[in-house]
């Protein structure tokens, strides 16, 4: 199985996810991540979308939305230089007797606490994929509450020049 990252550009207007969403599921594509946000102009969407299957279905999913009407342009961002982007906010068990120990590793990780409880603390961080699943499994034997992420989000690197 492989990943393709596509950068989809579409008309902001009610409706468009929908139609978007409906093209993977009828066929059967699975979509690893989905990331839906306005640009820098109001009356456009950027999706980012992580999708995975074998060659010939990752090659049909471009295709097929190519051929959406609310679709503007479909880039494909797999094989360019990138920076890719999570956002985590995680609830962890913290005690007493836990809390420095949490402090001090997440200090590692340049992440940082939004909330404290009695019981608990939640963390927030950024980072790619990587970082975002080695915090996970580090704070996991404190004991995990709750934990959301956003899907991965991507830019190409260096000066782009607008088309």
């Amino acid at each position: 199985m492989m990943k393709k990252t596509l950068a989809v550009l579409v008309e902001n207007r009610p409706g468009v996810l929908s139609k978007v969403s409906g093209l993977f599921s009828r066929r059967g594509y699975n979509i690893e991540s989905l990331v839906v946000s306005e640009t820098e102009d109001s009356s456009i969407s950027r999706m980012t979308i992580v999708v995975s299957g074998d060659e010939i279905i990752l090659e049909q999913v471009t295709k097929q939305l190519n051929k959406l009407i609310d679709v503007i342009k479909v880039h494909d961002m797999t094989r360019e230089e990138t920076v890719d982007r999570q956002l985590l906010l995680l609830r962890v068990n913290a005690d007493n007797s836990t809390r420095s120990e949490i402090l001090e590793l997440i200090n590692i990780f340049r992440a940082r606490v939004v909330d404290i409880g009695r019981k608990s603390i939640i963390i927030e961080t950024t980072g790619d994929i990587n970082k975002i699943e080695a915090i996970i499994k580090l704070l996991k034997p404190f004991g995990i509450q709750e934990l959301v992420k956003t899907g991965t989000i991507s830019m190409v690197r260096g000066n782009k020049e607008k088309n």
